[in-house]
């Protein structure tokens, strides 16, 4: 079995014994020696041999290897890369920071407890921008080294698209999974806001941060999600299998640059072509209002989380973190609380919109573009945005490349507490653009 096969395909083979967890770490630990260096999608560990072979005497000492295949956990076997701003017991967190580890350190959270409990196996950590802002680590993008990965998951998202580990966590504040899978060309799931537990990961901003998920697939998104989220409900089933899709207008969609707009039209045109029903509606017409409003709330609370290490340890932040937390000091307790609830209003509006217009999933552009030139900055995060702040499910899944041969991703956002729908509803949009 490669590294590189979706996440669905290498469950079912480690499930019914066609391979060993220990043949299939072994073949990751040799794609990830491959490529590490010139990808540098992990962070440095002293004995990544040694922590790996503990966690697989583990596995076999549990006895899920003499199970059936069909009473083995759900994740069995399966290497998973983890951002190196949730809590791993047995591995330092640094946040991609030059803080102490010790100052950072803090309790493994659910997310962690539940890849353990069902069968995966940490494969390290993997980098992240600067407490998970803006200040990138040494991350390349897999398809031109010369080109941002996007952050901050960043390491996550390369991880997976280098065929290191079928899976990896993530987490997104303002575009910090979709963006990096829309650039990597890998499937980025962010659920609606709660459902994966943010406990046992260092805080952005609490109001608006969320976990989620990096695969090569969309089968292999919902593997994972009914593993992570609280109150998967794998029974369900959409009311319909072809979902009707909102296609956005006016300033927000203008946004993105000249080559992504050309190609969210080209990707809506393939949907029209595959007898998709496409209505047109414009979402976010105060779409610099909710940006502004979004951008000081992650201030604010970043400010807030960051006080007393920022107090002690100030000038070991990069430039780009301590300005925004030196910004969020000067947003007074009135201002967070609207932009607080401002949260829930655009959420509200957006479904009602929606459920008026009887639309199932807006597809929207994934990124402004491809991956930008150059690892000094993660790209523009700005078409995540309201997704983010609205706390509603999107998927990012590959759509289609440029002539360079630079993935283009398109997102897909349903109504709050729909993960379940939308990621079966993103499988028929993924094949009518034969981007997954």
């Amino acid at each position: 079995m490669r590294t590189d096969a979706p996440l669905a395909a290498a469950i079912a083979n480690l499930r019914d014994g066609e391979t060993t967890p220990e043949q299939y770490t072994d073949r990751c630990f040799d794609r990830f020696s491959d490529i590490e260096s010139d990808v540098h999608a992990f962070v440095s560990e002293a004995d990544r041999t040694g922590w790996l072979k503990r966690q697989l005497r583990a596995i076999e000492s549990s006895g899920s290897d003499g199970r059936p295949w069909d009473d083995r956990p759900a994740l069995y076997g399966v290497p998973v890369g983890v951002k190196d701003i949730f809590h791993v017991d047995g591995l330092e967190t640094h946040a991609g920071s030059s803080l102490p580890p010790e100052v950072l350190a803090g309790p493994q959270g659910c997310a962690i407890d539940a890849l353990v409990d069902a069968g995966a196996i940490v494969f390290g950590k993997t980098v992240t921008a600067e407490f998970a802002h803006f200040s990138p680590g040494p991350t390349r993008n897999p398809h031109d080294l010369d080109r941002t990965p996007g952050g901050s998951s960043s390491g996550s998202a390369a991880a997976v698209a280098a065929g290191v580990v079928p899976l990896a966590l993530g987490t997104q504040t303002i575009g910090s999974v979709n963006r990096p899978a829309a650039f990597c060309g890998v499937v980025g799931f962010k659920p609606s806001y709660g459902r994966i537990p943010t406990d046992g990961v260092i805080p952005a901003a609490p109001s608006v941060d969320h976990v989620g998920t990096f695969t090569q697939d969309i089968a292999g998104a919902r593997a994972a999600a009914a593993v992570l989220c609280s109150g998967w409900r794998s029974e369900s089933v959409p009311r319909r299998e072809r979902p009707t899709i909102g296609v956005p207008a006016g300033p927000y969609v203008e946004q993105a640059e000249a080559v992504g707009q050309t190609a969210f039209t080209e990707h809506v045109d393939r949907l029209e072509a595959a007898g998709f029903d496409v209505t047109r509606l414009e979402v976010f017409p105060d779409i610099e209002a909710v940006n502004r409003r979004h951008e000081r709330l992650v201030a604010a609370e970043m400010a807030m989380g960051h006080e007393r290490w920022y107090r002690t340890y100030g000038d070991r932040y990069a430039e780009k973190t301590a300005a925004v937390i030196e910004k969020g000091r000067s947003i007074d307790a009135g201002e967070l609380a609207q932009a607080r609830v401002s949260r829930v209003e655009l959420r509200e509006r957006v479904c009602d919109q929606m459920a008026e217009a009887d639309i199932d999933v807006i597809v929207s552009p994934a990124a402004p573009g491809p991956a930008p030139d150059g690892i000094e900055t993660t790209g523009d995060p700005i078409m995540s945005l309201p997704w983010t702040h609205s706390g509603l499910p999107t998927v990012s899944i590959p759509a289609s490349r440029t002539d360079e041969g630079l993935p283009i991703g398109l997102a897909c956002s349903a109504r709050f507490g729909d993960d379940e729908r939308l990621l079966r509803w993103c499988e028929p949009i993924a094949a009518a653009l034969d981007g997954v």
